[in-house]
């Protein structure tokens, strides 16, 4: 790839996938953001799709330069059957590459979406137990902080950031949850339809937070399952102090646009 094919200002994302409707076949669908993870994207894929014939994965990717977009339409040649590509060229980031991944999956029909970090720290293994406990809920969250979730390969350092970052969030929020920054969550079609996918605040990471509080606050029944969070093996990541600063200065600001909010429902049950 010559560096200026990695540049294409302008250009529409470009979805590929199977040709029959994903909501005749498909009861999940998990939304991958990518960027730079072609070491890992294919056996992640792999490892979902073996889990169930009606789960599919939607990759969103920022136009990669080590092309793992091209590793997954290489994929899908071989393997088209539930994998889809969302190839983003412009307006690159997480926030961005979440909202669109899930616009484009509510088109899609599929009664379930989710999304997992790309990186491996998300394991597959675990989604058998996030759709069990889905019955009664509108979401499911992947818990390193609920009793049986734990963290592996991580500095304490980092450990201590998550749970103070979860503490700060929470109490910011009133949200009874205890890892509210996990990026590991399935949801039903049907609460995510009221998301205003076109208005979010955030445009970064902190979308995240965002998203799982305005579902809160239209009274989404939430609900987590421990996970095991494996720090990433292969390639590098992309969060920085600068991006966690950033993201958290948003929590007092989703308080305060959201205030008003009313719940679709008079009650909720967790």
């Amino acid at each position: 790839m010559s560096p200026s094919s990695l540049e294409s200002p302008g250009r529409a994302p470009a979805f590929s996938g199977p040709l029959e409707k994903p909501a005749a076949t498909l009861d999940l669908l998990m939304l991958i953001p990518t960027y730079n993870e072609s070491e890992n994207i294919i056996g992640l894929i792999e490892r979902v799709l073996a889990l169930s014939p009606h789960w599919g994965v939607l990759v969103v990717d920022d136009h990669s330069p080590d092309g793992t977009w091209a590793l997954v339409e290489e994929f899908q040649k071989k393997r088209s059957a539930h994998v889809y590509l969302l190839h983003r060229y412009t307006d690159r980031g997480r926030g961005k590459s979440g909202i669109d991944g899930f616009k484009k999956a509510l088109e899609m029909g599929v009664p379930v979406i989710g999304e997992m970090d790309a990186d491996g720290s998300h394991a597959p293994e675990d989604l058998p137990a996030m759709v069990e406990r889905l019955p009664g809920v509108d979401g499911v969250i992947g818990s390193r902080l609920v009793p049986g979730g734990r963290e592996e390969g991580r500095p304490f350092s980092r450990t201590l950031i998550t749970r103070l970052a979860n503490l700060y969030i929470r109490l910011v929020l009133a949200m009874p949850l205890k890892d509210i920054t996990s990026g590991y969550r399935i949801f039903r079609r049907e609460i995510l339809q009221d998301v205003p996918w076109d208005h979010l605040v955030s445009q970064g990471p902190s979308v995240l937070q965002e998203i799982l509080y305005i579902v809160f606050k239209k009274g989404g029944r939430l609900a987590e399952v421990p996970i095991t969070f494996r720090d990433r093996v292969l390639g590098t990541s992309t969060l920085n102090s600068r991006i966690l600063r950033d993201s958290l200065g948003k929590i007092l600001l989703f308080r305060n646009v959201y205030r008003k909010v009313s719940p679709l429902r008079p009650e909720k049950t967790r």
